[in-house]
């Protein structure tokens, strides 16, 4: 893979980088439908990818996505770089456990992708023009990098949390049960973040911005663009003759007494949302519509049902049952397994018999089954909720149906079946309409016309030279909070204050505090701590570097994006439970303040009002009784990744240490971290099970001693030939 270098001026050909963490994603025989994590969003990236690489303004697309080897799965996944074509890749990268999970079990290993993401565009010496994040845990990632990188943002959301839960409650579940298995909280609040980062949100169909995006704090009109999907048109296409003697009609042959009657065809994944069971009642209650036509179902790919989630095992088990009630055998087809390829052929074998194409799901985002259907010349039949409304106002080519109405779906069913004049008319206007207003070049050109007005306002993130060239060798790091683990034990202090200057030469050491810098340096004084390579104050907005404690003015003018600090005091100084702190613990991009916790709204209705407010800050509640808020670039976090990246120092060589809610993005990620014995433990406990961060039984110092034995942390310090120290 070539190294690439693009600007965001137009001059140069632009480098865009695509993020969809979950599923199962490659460039040929996606298999659609394998599970509720390998739907349709898996179909949209890959053809987004290639379409975007097509054009000659555009010199690198990549597609970055979770490394998956499982032996339940094919190699292909375990690929670290695949090619969808010359200008276009996928690169998988690793997070998490090597095996293939559910989307809900990711959210501990997202920092670790984000920081492989930066480790692959550096070692390949890449800097995107556009980060665009798809769902809720590529927006958790896109954002982290979009910061990182000062570069753009887009969005596109696919289905949203808000939405989910509530329809999820809608079936009864309690939220505790939808908190267990949905993780919902973490994805919501990950949605409001990236809403609130992202410069530019693109959504399929307006019903989407305004009935579900609407739903959010963070929801900004003026962000929002519908550009709707395309579809490959390559691909889908009319029947041409052979349909007959396609292996995948001597499938359906095999349940259907008369195979070559109209067909209503339905194809969706195994989910209850698709609504599958009321399209069976529907034509199960009709003998008009059995007499019109056969039904086929194809619902995913199955071996044993038996072996199936429980979501896939009760809709198929449903399907069964149904079709056993109504005694539907020689006129319901439901075959167990189709290739890839075969779906266009199932389309153009409905289309032949001069069939209808049904989506009767509860709700449709969009509905590119809807578009592949008219691509093959076949009318449709659709819910009423959610995209297929703008598919059938721009096509003219179908009806929509009130999915919980099993006559109003018979009805339109039949109305299409019956009158021959009117189907070839919808089939036309359908081929005709999704040429016109759906096609990936389309797509592609409205993409790029919408987001370059943003590419010419991006300013490359600051590199600023500082003087520090002895550093540049080391070949580690370690950062610690300043309050919580070093003071509060001399003893222990003193010991580690040996370890750190016996390893000077090859590990740079950095202090990560909340306090601003006279603060810092005044207890850094009182208690015999030596000054640090690195020093972090003010919460990661400020950054300085020995021996003359020169400020990281890059940093500074980094993180000053967005901010509005007057704005967001004048907000805050009308919630209760909130004072400020003395002027002493400000700064020009930290406003502190004391929270009494049980006169204050809770944090994340703060954030919800900064939301609304359009500020985008980070907060951060520390001990129960501290509030910060800094710009939304900066954090310790970011300021430690920033210094990673500047200095050249692997995150899996650079052990942080913390006590604090402060300190946690410091610690999450590839770096290799420790929780002192002495923490706030409302604030960490929940990262009792994260990989990579170790809970010390010892407090303060002790506990980071503790941490660099569990690491054999200084086991492999060294100094390269090179270094001039």
């Amino acid at each position: 893979m070539a190294e690439t270098k693009a600007a965001s001026n137009g001059s140069h050909p632009l480098y865009i980088v695509l993020i969809s963490v979950h599923g199962l994603i490659r460039g040929h025989d996606l298999e659609l439908g394998r599970d509720a994590d390998t739907g349709g969003q898996t179909k949209y990236v890959v053809e987004l990818a290639r379409a975007l690489a097509e054009r000659k303004d555009v010199g690198r697309v990549d597609l970055l996505t979770r490394r998956i080897i499982d032996s339940d799965i094919s190699v292909d996944y375990a690929r670290p770089v695949e090619a969808l074509s010359k200008k276009a890749h996928i690169v998988r990268l690793d997070a998490g456990p090597e095996g293939y999970i559910r989307k809900e079990e990711l959210w501990d290993y997202l920092d670790n992708f984000a920081d492989n993401a930066l480790d692959y565009l550096r070692e390949h010496d890449l800097v995107p023009d556009l980060v665009h994040s798809h769902y809720a845990d590529a927006g958790y990632v896109g954002t982290r990098l979009a910061k990182h990188l000062g570069v753009p943002l887009m969005h596109t959301g696919h289905s949203l949390g808000r939405v989910k839960r509530r329809r999820l409650l809608a079936t009864g579940l309690n939220r505790d049960a939808i908190e267990a298995r949905y993780n919902m909280t973490r994805r919501i609040e990950a949605e409001e973040a990236t809403l609130a980062g992202a410069q530019m949100v693109i959504a399929s169909t307006k019903n989407e911005v305004e009935d579900q995006y609407g739903l959010y704090d963070h929801y900004q009109p003026s962000q929002m663009r519908v550009i709707p999907p395309g579809t490959d048109l390559k691909r889908f296409q009319p029947p041409s003759g052979g349909e007959w003697d396609d292996p995948i009609f001597g499938e359906l042959e095999r349940f259907l007494s008369k195979p070559k009657r109209p067909m209503i065809l339905a194809l969706s994944r195994p989910d209850e949302r698709k609504n599958i069971g009321t399209l069976i009642e529907a034509y199960g209650e009709s003998r008009e519509l059995q007499k019109a036509a056969n039904l086929v179902i194809i619902a995913g790919n199955r071996d044993d049902i038996r072996e199936m989630d429980s979501g896939a095992q009760g809709v198929l088990t449903d399907i069964l049952l149904l079709i056993d009630q109504f005694d539907l055998y020689g006129k319901v087809a439901y075959p167990k397994h189709h290739l890839p390829d075969q779906v266009p052929v199932l389309y153009r074998l409905a289309a032949k018999s001069k069939g209808v194409f049904v989506n009767p799901a509860l709700t449709e985002p969009f509905g590119l089954t809807l578009l592949e259907a008219a691509a093959c010349r076949l009318p449709i039949v659709a819910t009423e909720d959610g995209g297929p409304q703008d598919i059938i106002g721009h096509c003219q080519n179908g009806l929509l149906i009130d999915p919980l109405d099993k006559a109003d779906i018979t009805r339109a069913l039949l109305k299409i079946l019956s009158d021959a004049a009117r189907w070839k008319q919808l089939a036309e206007n359908g081929l005709r309409g999704v040429h016109q207003h759906y096609s990936w070049q389309a797509h592609a050109d409205t993409y790029l016309g919408e987001a370059r007005p943003l590419l010419d306002r991006a300013e490359p993130p600051p590199r600023a030279p500082l003087t520090r060239r002895p550093m540049l060798y080391h070949d580690r790091a370690i950062f610690t909070d300043l309050d919580q683990n070093l003071l509060g034990d001399p003893e222990s202090l003193a010991e580690f204050v040996k370890l750190v200057r016996t390893n000077r030469k090859c590990a740079t050491f950095g202090i990560a505090t909340g306090r601003r810098l006279e603060a810092a340096l005044k207890i850094m004084r009182q208690f015999g701590i030596p000054q640090p390579d690195v020093l972090i104050t003010s919460v990661g907005t400020q950054i300085y570097y020995a021996p003359q404690l020169t400020a990281d003015l890059a940093w500074a003018e980094h993180i000053d994006y967005l901010w509005q600090p007057k704005k967001t005091r004048r907000l805050l100084a009308e919630i209760p439970g909130l004072h400020l702190q003395a002027k002493a613990q400000q700064s020009r991009f930290k406003i502190s303040y004391f929270i009494d916790t049980e006169n204050a709204p809770s944090l994340e209705e703060i954030n919800s009002l900064l939301h609304q407010a359009e500020l985008s800050v980070n907060t951060f509640l520390s001990f129960g009784q501290f509030l910060d808020i800094v710009p939304t670039r900066a954090s310790k976090g970011f300021a430690l990744r920033w210094f990673a990246d500047q200095w050249d120092i692997p995150l899996e060589h650079i052990l942080a240490a913390g006590g604090s809610g402060t300190d946690e993005d410091m610690m999450r990620g590839n770096t290799l971290a420790v929780v002192v014995a002495n923490r706030h433990d409302e604030e960490l406990s929940h990262l009792t099970d994260v990989e990579r961060i170790y809970f010390a039984k010892h407090s303060y110092a002790q506990g980071i001693l503790e941490a660099i034995e569990h690491y054999d942390f200084y086991r492999a310090c060294t100094v390269p030939e090179t270094a001039d120290v």
